[in-house]
C-alpha cells in the first residue's frame, strides 16, 4: 500500500458518530462443533470512514455481559471525538472502568473491541494499515501454527490429522489436550506420551509440536513434570498454560524441573498489569498475547514491549474472526 501524509491527532477535522455494537454466534468446527461467541464493535466517522473491532468472549453469558456493558454508555464519551487520538482513548477507557475492569475481565472484552475499532478507523482514515502504524513490519512472513483439537479416538487417527495440517503447509501443529470429543488426550499419562511420540513421527523432525493443557485436565505439579520430562524426548516447541494462572509457584517449579521445555502462559490475563507481573515472576518463555482479549491493540503491543524488555518471545494468541485474526498478524 502506498503511504499516504498522516495527520496527527491535533490536525484531524473528522470525529468520531456513531458506535455500534454486534454480538455473534458461530459453529467452531475444530471444537466438535461448539456453539462460541464474539462481539463486533463498529465505529464509523462523521465522514463515512468505518472501523471494526472485535472480544472473543467465548461464551454466551459474557457475550451478553459485554453487548450489555457497551451499550449501557460505556462509550458515550467517544461520540464528537478524534478518532486518530487512539491512545488517549484507550487510558480513557482503563480510567474510567477503575472501578470495575482493572484486573480485567468485563471491561478487559469492551475495551479491547473498542480499541480494535479505533486503529481500524484510524487506517482507514490515514490510508495506513496498522504494521505501518506501529512502526513498520518486522517481517514479511511469519510461521503458521495449525491449532488442532484431534477428534479421532486412536492414536494413530490423531497423528494422520496432524500429519495432514504439515502437509497443507503448516509450519507447527497445537493439540489441545482435555477437549471435547473422542480423542480423550490429557487424561492418561502413558497414553499422552505415546500419543506425542506417534505425533512426531507423523509430522517429521522439523515440524513445530506444541501441547495445550486445557483446564479440563487438572494436572498437579508431579504429574506435568513427568509428562514435560517425556515430551521433551520428543522435541516438543511448547507446553501452553499446563496450570490455572495464579498457581505461580507451580509454573516456576516446572520450569526449574524441565528448562528444555519452553513454558507458554497468559491465556487468561487480561491486562498490561498482569502481563508485567507474569514477566517479573519469570513464569514462562512464550507469553499468549490476544488483542481481542487483553486491551485491543494498544494492550497488546505494550505488553510486546514488556515481553521483549524481558527476553521472553510472544505468540499472537489469536482465534475466532478474521478481524481479531487480522490485529494479531499486524
Amino acid at each position: 500500500m502506498k503511504r499516504q501524509a498522516t495527520l496527527s491527532p491535533a490536525e484531524s477535522t473528522d470525529a468520531v458518530r456513531s458506535v455500534n455494537v454486534f454480538p455473534l454466534e458461530y459453529v467452531e468446527a475444530v471444537d466438535n462443533d461448539s456453539t462460541r461467541y464474539v462481539v463486533l464493535v463498529r465505529i464509523e466517522s462523521r465522514r463515512g470512514a468505518v472501523g471494526w473491532g472485535e472480544c472473543f468472549t467465548l461464551f454466551r453469558e459474557a457475550t451478553a455481559a459485554t453487548t450489555a456493558f457497551l451499550r449501557s454508555g460505556f462509550t458515550d464519551f467517544l461520540i464528537g471525538e478524534d478518532p486518530l487520538a487512539v491512545e488517549r482513548h484507550w487510558r480513557g477507557m482503563n480510567e474510567k472502568s477503575w472501578w470495575y475492569g482493572h484486573s480485567g475481565g468485563i471491561a478487559s472484552f469492551a475495551i479491547s473491541a473498542v480499541d480494535m475499532a479505533l486503529w481500524d478507523l484510524k487506517g482507514k482514515i490515514l490510508g495506513l494499515n496498522l504494521s505501518q502504524m506501529l512502526g513498520g513490519a518486522l517481517a514479511e512472513r511469519l510461521p503458521a501454527c495449525a491449532s488442532s483439537h484431534p477428534s479421532a479416538p486412536t492414536i494413530e487417527g490423531m497423528a494422520r490429522e496432524l500429519a495432514d495440517h504439515v502437509a497443507a503447509g503448516f509450519q507447527l501443529v497445537k493439540v489441545g489436550f482435555g477437549k471435547k470429543g473422542d480423542a480423550n488426550l490429557g487424561t492418561d499419562e502413558a497414553r499422552d506420551t505415546a500419543f506425542v511420540r506417534a505425533a512426531r513421527e507423523a509430522i517429521g523432525p522439523d515440524a513445530g509440536l506444541c501441547i495445550d493443557v486445557g483446564p479440563r485436565c487438572r494436572w498437579d505439579l508431579p504429574r506435568t513434570v513427568r509428562t514435560a520430562r517425556a515430551m521433551a524426548r520428543e522435541g516438543i516447541t511448547w507446553m501452553e498454560d499446563p496450570f490455572a494462572p495464579d498457581r505461580t509457584e507451580d509454573y516456576q517449579a516446572l520450569r526449574r524441573a524441565v528448562p528444555e521445555v519452553p513454558i507458554a502462559y497468559g491465556e487468561r490475563l487480561y491486562t498490561v498489569e498482569d502481563y508485567r507481573r507474569a514477566l517479573e515472576a519469570r513464569l514462562c518463555d512464550v507469553l499468549l498475547i490476544d488483542p481481542g482479549r487483553a486491551g485491543g491493540v494498544t494492550g497488546m503491543s505494550r505488553a510486546i514491549r514488556l515481553a521483549a524488555e524481558h527476553g521472553v518471545a510472544i505468540d499472537a494468541h489469536s482465534f475466532s474472526s478474521a478481524i481479531n485474526s487480522a490485529a494479531s498478524v499486524h
